[in-house]
């Protein structure tokens, strides 16, 4: 351990720890007894009161001591200084060892104990400084300069261009009376350099809101060659702009280089939007292939929305295909950096689903529904526009759109493309595609279901429009508004179907079961009185009728329950006939023509009539006809039994007597038969 102490040489001056040795003989409390001078001042009284006219020169060691016959004593002191009290060189030592701080004799009087001095009061206010210094002014010009600077950009914000443009006009000349100021008074080192910039750059950028352009262009000038303004290279941006507004594309791609150049490579975001400046002055300008360059490299270095749009939008005007294909599928891969999963609650817990109902419509979300909506009209216009050309129709481009799109994030969009198809076959004028391409979106449970179905409408109301004899489309109008119980405007679709087609028996008999349905039974009676005149032998006018008179209780019920008695008995004998011609052989066919032959003259009123009634049978629908079809082909909606399940009613006399008729008359039809 001893190899680690250093010795300090004893012939060493500056040794730190000398001086502890010494001793102050005032300490030395052995010397008491001998010291005359202090066992005289503890016998007597006077060494509680210093002297009045004691003197000692500064060299003495000894103290006079006044005694009580006048007379003084030179006491030596201990440490040789002088006494309490006692005069030295003219000026006497105070006598702070006597009394007691903060102790008075007027405290022994009853006053109260203020060591602070708190009782006399505040102090003097301090002096007020000179407003007519210079410096003063000064500052109070600084704060004028700034508060017109901020009203300027208040006034901006809330629209008053010509305001801001004054405020800023008056802060720019308040500047320059304060940098003179500044000059008279100190050094030019000590010019606020950031106020003066900020003034100037406030001027400039309210001059070109205001479309003064040169005037602009000149305070911007002012402040780039100013070498006293760090980082002002970067305003040939805003320069470069305002020559983009004046179309002057040369010096606005000239200024947008001076300032990427004026830009380091480590602010990056910044570097990238002057490469998109130069790309739209290149396709405004246009100079398509130096605006590819551009957006290529943006695409590369860091994609986004709109370089992609804009680099789709250059290769469609160079008419390359297989490039506008691929920047398609760059637009379409960049990331919107967008958390679904953040809005959904992943457990029960109130807290979190507080949370999460609280971030839904935040300012957040706004901005990323924002973005997204922004990406999604890109997709669908660059889409639109490059369609028609990538492939050798324009439906093929669709195909591969939608393809491409279903497999991206954006596959909702895929249903937005079919509806802009079926849009684009309509502009050709092929109807019948955009019906098909409408009714199989419409089918779908998507987005897009009610707008599929919004166009189909459309269209049908004008295939109706500017050609309304088209019969499935009045077809399609009328039941449309039966399911949407909109009687009244259903019936008149189907009389205008009923005078297009007059021998059509279901277009009246769908106007009278509307007239029905809507309450006007008058009408509806009416009605279907009007087509079983028009078609006597139709079963289904007379089962309404039936029914219809039968719920109103009128007596001309029983007349149409016979009428429907022998047509139903007319049915069902044709039915027999036919049946039976279809099994019949061809001898007994041959032996009854024979037999027709050789009685021509007996029976020729009764085949007359035969042929009569035969020919009215064929006339008749087959039972398994309903009057509802047209046609075979199939119809989005079809006529069902209006009528519907029917409320038992107790039977009247009325009701009571056709029943009893339609028993009586069953043989009625036997008079009808041929022989």
């Amino acid at each position: 351990m001893m190899q680690n102490v250093h010795l300090a040489p004893e012939t060493d001056e500056d040794d730190l720890y000398s001086g502890y040795n010494d001793y102050n003989p005032i300490y030395d409390i052995e010397e008491l007894e001998n010291d005359a001078a202090f066992q005289q001042a503890v016998r007597t009284s006077h060494g509680r009161r210093p002297p009045i006219t004691a003197k000692i020169s500064s060299t003495a060691v000894t103290r006079p001591i006044a005694t009580g016959y006048g007379s003084k004593t030179s006491l030596a002191s201990s440490i040789g200084r002088p006494m309490t009290g006692a005069i030295q060189d003219g000026v006497t030592r105070p006598m702070t060892a006597v009394r007691a701080a903060g102790f008075t004799k007027a405290a022994l009087r009853g006053s109260a104990f203020d060591p602070l001095s708190q009782s006399r009061g505040p102090a003097s206010p301090l002096e007020a400084k000179k407003k007519d210094s210079p410096e003063e002014k000064i500052k109070q010009l600084e704060k004028e300069v700034n508060e017109l600077v901020e009203e300027s950009c208040i006034a901006n914000s809330c629209g008053d261009l010509k305001l801001a443009l004054e405020k800023a006009k008056d802060a720019g000349r308040k500047e320059r009376v304060l940098v003179r100021q500044r000059e008279q008074v100190t050094t030019p080192e000590n010019i606020n350099l950031d106020l003066t910039y900020s003034v100037l750059f406030n001027l400039a950028s309210q001059y070109s809101l205001n479309e003064m352009y040169a005037e602009a262009l000149n305070t911007y000038q002012v402040i780039v060659k100013n070498k006293m303004f760090s980082n002002a290279g970067i305003l040939k941006m805003n320069m470069g702009n305002i020559y983009l507004k004046q179309r002057n594309y040369s010096k606005a791609i000239k200024f947008y280089r001076m300032a990427l150049d004026q830009v380091p490579s480590v602010n990056k975001q910044m570097r990238i939007k002057i490469m998109q400046n130069i790309g739209v002055t290149f396709i405004q300008a246009g100079q398509y292939s130096d605006a590819i360059n551009s957006y290529e490299h943006i695409m590369s270095m860091a994609p986004n929305l709109k370089a992609g749009y804009n680099l789709t939008i250059c290769y469609f005007a160079v008419g390359d295909r297989e490039k506008m294909k691929k920047a398609f599928q760059k637009l379409i891969t960049v990331p919107l950096e967008i958390d679904e999963d953040k809005y959904i609650s992943p457990s029960d817990d109130p807290h979190t689903n507080l949370v999460t109902e609280a971030i839904k419509n935040d300012h957040l979300r706004q901005m990323e529904r924002e973005r997204k909506a922004m990406a999604e009209k890109y997709i669908m216009t660059s889409a639109k526009l490059i369609a028609p050309v990538i492939e050798t129709s324009f439906a093929a481009g669709y195909d591969w759109c939608v393809e491409v799109v279903k497999a991206s994030q954006y596959v909702e969009l895929a249903n937005d493309l079919e509806i802009n198809k079926a849009v684009t076959y309509l502009r050709q004028k092929d109807y019948n595609q955009a019906v098909e391409i409408l009714k199989v979106l419409e089918k779908k449970d998507s987005r897009v279901k009610s707008a599929a179905a919004t166009n189909l409408s459309a269209l049908y109301y004008m295939s109706y429009r500017y050609f309304p004899c088209n019969i499935e489309v009045i077809e399609w109008l009328g039941a449309y508004y039966i399911d949407t119980q909109f009687w009244e405007k259903a019936i008149q679709y189907f009389e205008r179907a009923s005078l297009i087609q007059p021998t059509q028996v279901k277009w009246q008999l769908m106007v009278a079961s509307c007239f029905r349905r809507s309450g006007n039974y008058q009408k509806a009676l009416d009605t279907y009185k009007d087509t079983h005149r028009k078609f006597p032998e139709n079963v289904e006018c007379l089962r309404f009728l039936v029914r219809l008179c039968t719920d109103l209780g009128l007596k001309d019920a029983q007349e149409y329950a016979r009428k429907l008695k022998r047509l139903e008995k007319m049915k069902e004998i044709r039915e027999q006939r036919i049946k039976s011609g279809r099994d019949g052989s061809g001898g007994s066919r041959g032996k009854r023509e024979g037999s027709a032959s050789g009685d021509s003259g007996q029976n020729y009123s009764a085949s007359s009539k035969g042929e009569r009634l035969s020919a009215r049978l064929r006339a008749l629908p087959g039972t398994n006809e309903p009057y509802e079809s047209s046609s075979n082909k199939e119809i989005d909606a079809s006529y069902v039994d209006p009528l519907g399940p029917q409320i038992e009613r107790p039977k009247t006399a009325a009701k009571k007597r056709i029943d009893e008729d339609d028993f009586a008359d069953e043989e009625l039809g036997d008079d009808l038969l041929p022989e």
